[in-house]
């Protein structure tokens, strides 16, 4: 969600990472000031002398109703004793004011403290009683439900935003192990391509140089010396592919890994576990990774799933992965890279079989035959 405006550094709406829930709790929580003019006009009828400082009120309650979201975290306990001051303020004239003071306990649950909510509330209670008792002239039981609302919303409130600043944080975690984990793959990529090149390409230089010596004195030796040369050169080059080769290698349970880290990050809980003594070709289980990471990123992307889940299921002819979630379905059949993931289950000589309904979720069905791939599992993973 890109914004007209740019948030505050320290403003909730970056500390949480989450632009659906700021959208649906700022908008949900600023639908009910439309009440504020329609309910007086029902029973009061129209009058400049209530309508024109609630109209005034409501432009002030929306600029403080962003500022709770997107202005600095420092400031919120003047947005928050505004927006009391206003409903006790107005509550003279309009009924309705009241909310304002609801609202004031909601806006206040967005800070992490729990007792610094706690006593704002109780504090705004105590003075909400104290002056609706002197000044204005309501039945307890309207005092009694402004308490209610207030405590209720703004706790359910507090414990919501407090579950997504822990998901927030373990994005992060989780963002600093994978570049911590890149880091240290790139560091043992270097050390292992020096072991490989560094002796092999100084042994060409030596050589290179004494056949350029050689080549006038001692034509043979210096032929011989570069035929030398294209040995050691077509050897380093062997074991620099198999090198590449062993690096760009997937494998099926770091792809769960992956895809558990991926998907709970983004809310969607995740099952997945590999049978007991599991076992495949490197050749075959190469291009299933490939698969299964392609089906968790269009789950990630397009499913707007809340569970996933990854089954293998073997017996003594054939061997299967199954990809299901629970989100919207209708899943193109040549989409998504589908082709691709068709493609290579192809070349094993196995099939792959979609069940897209519309809002009934997504299901993919890998089948490979083991006969053919000489598949090495056990009974017991069955």
């Amino acid at each position: 969600m890109r914004l007209p405006f740019k948030p505050a550094p320290d403003s909730v709406y970056l500390q949480l990472r989450s632009p659906l829930f700021i959208a649906r709790s700022a908008l949900g929580q600023a639908a009910w000031i439309l009440m504020l003019p329609l309910v007086p006009l029902g029973f009061l009828g129209f009058a400049w002398s209530w309508f024109a400082p609630t109209a005034l009120s409501m432009l002030v309650f929306v600029y403080l109703h962003m500022q709770v979201y997107f202005g600095p975290t420092r400031r919120l306990p003047w947005y928050v004793a505004g927006m009391a001051v206003m409903g006790l303020s107005l509550w003279a004239v309009n009924p309705m004011g009241f909310g304002y003071v609801i609202s004031a306990c909601t806006a206040l649950s967005v800070t992490p403290s729990f007792r610094t909510w706690l006593r704002g509330v109780a504090l705004l209670t105590l003075v909400s009683m104290a002056v609706v008792w002197l000044w204005v002239d309501v039945p307890l039981w309207v005092m009694a439900v402004m308490v209610i609302g207030g405590v209720l919303g703004g706790l359910s409130n507090f414990h919501y935003i407090n579950n997504l600043r822990k998901d927030a944080d373990l994005r992060l975690s989780q963002m600093e192990v994978r570049r911590l984990a890149m880091l240290a793959e790139r560091e043992r990529i270097g050390r292992d391509l020096h072991d490989l090149l560094g002796h092999t390409l100084s042994l060409v230089a030596l050589k290179s140089e004494l056949a350029r010596r050689l080549a006038l004195e001692d034509p043979p030796r210096a032929q011989r010396e570069m035929v030398e040369v294209e040995r050691v050169a077509r050897h380093a080059l062997a074991e620099v592919r198999a090198a590449v080769t062993g690096m760009r290698r997937g494998d099926l349970a770091s792809e769960i890994i992956s895809a558990r880290l991926m998907l709970e990050a983004s809310g969607v809980s995740f099952e997945a576990e590999l049978p007991e003594g599991f076992m495949l070709p490197p050749a075959v289980e190469a291009p299933l990774a490939l698969v299964l990471r392609e089906a968790v990123t269009n789950i990630h992307r397009h499913a707007r799933a809340s569970a996933a889940s990854v089954r293998f299921l073997s017996d003594k002819t054939r061997f299967e992965m199954q990809i299901s979630d629970n989100g919207c379905g209708g899943l193109a059949a040549h989409g998504n890279g589908v082709s691709g993931m068709r493609e290579r289950v192809r070349e094993l000589g196995g099939s792959l079989e979609i069940d897209s309904p519309k809002r009934h979720g997504t299901s993919l069905r890998v089948g490979v035959p083991l006969a053919k791939l000489a598949l090495a599992l056990p009974e017991s993973a069955a």
